[in-house]
């Protein structure tokens, strides 16, 4: 089953991808960018060929302050910001735990290991994960991607194609709906781009105001096949406004299961909650999916991600 029978992937499928998807040693031993290794200096130029007008546009939705819809009540606290303000100027501090399922970020390859530690679990491309400690990560940590990932980026918006104003629950996103929006916009998916994946992240909370997020997540999203998609495309990144669905999660041995193979297995950096209802207009109205990106994660050592504000230019 899969891309080729549009059919989901059951269970044992779904533990097959972590073999079958796996990146360990294929750019090196001591490799730590993964998948970003597909993007090379063809890559960045191609992406820089694409900008016809300087049109720029935000991928990213604001660091929430208050709590806001869909926060999580595993992780309810919202940013910290305050501000002074003087008799010559001002000044803020922010504080924020940017994973979770609202603020804009980049998780990088020490975000998840293949198993709890117990168990035997490894970061990836089997390195220790006793190298990730509370002070913070000497080995797979988001500072390694401190020059910025520039690339070429496609959107696939995923509510355009079925007709709806977001995906829903009971119908996750699957590989071949990624296949089929590229066959209709007419793009061919590259080795080194960045997989936006647009599922209606704003629509679905101003129709769902009162959800609640639960682990596993019962939100609407993608499934697991899309890892097939990426994989086989030789794609450097993925990005989504809404993460994977938890529909099908009591069959599945994940609790979020496209994170779970994705970074430990494939090296594959994930944009979690981006914002792209601005970017599919800009989209539409030039008639074109495909763009130059910049994602510019902040120089944190050690640190398991960054807020990101990606910035797509046309």
């Amino acid at each position: 089953m899969g891309l080729s029978d549009r059919q989901p992937a059951t269970a044992a499928e779904y533990l097959e991808y972590k073999s079958r998807f796996n990146n360990w040693g294929r750019w090196g031993d001591a490799d730590q960018s993964g998948t970003l290794n597909h993007i090379d200096k063809s890559s960045v130029l191609s992406a820089v060929g694409l900008i016809e007008t300087g049109e720029t546009v935000s991928c990213a939705n604001p660091i929430a302050t208050e709590k806001v819809v869909g926060n999580p009540k595993r992780n309810p606290r919202p940013a910290d910001h305050v501000m002074s303000v003087s008799q010559t100027g001002s000044g803020d501090y922010i504080g924020v735990y940017y994973h979770g399922y609202v603020n804009t970020h980049i998780d990088s390859l020490c975000h998840f290991f293949t198993e709890p530690i117990e168990d035997g679990g490894q970061l990836y491309n089997g390195a220790d994960p006793s190298l990730i400690t509370e002070t913070g990560a000497k080995s797979h940590s988001v500072d390694n991607w401190k020059s910025g990932i520039v690339t070429r980026g496609v959107l696939y918006d995923i509510p355009e194609l079925r007709g709806t104003d977001f995906v829903e629950y009971e119908r996750p996103v699957e590989g071949w709906d990624l296949q089929d929006w590229a066959d209709q916009v007419g793009v061919t998916p590259r080795k080194g781009d960045a997989v936006l994946v647009r599922s209606g992240y704003s629509a679905f909370w101003a129709a769902n105001p009162d959800y609640e997020i639960t682990s596993p997540p019962k939100t609407p999203g993608n499934a697991p096949s899309i890892l097939e998609f990426l994989y086989d495309t030789d794609a450097a990144i993925l990005g989504w406004d809404l993460q994977e669905t938890g529909f099908r999660s009591e069959e599945y041995p994940a609790r979020i299961a496209v994170h779970e193979v994705a970074i430990p297995h494939m090296g594959m950096p994930l944009l979690d909650n981006a914002n792209f209802d601005a970017l599919a207009e800009a989209c539409k109205r030039n008639g074109k999916y495909e763009f130059h990106i910049t994602i510019a994660p902040l120089v944190i050592n050690g640190g398991t991600g960054s807020p990101v504000n990606p910035i797509v230019t046309f």
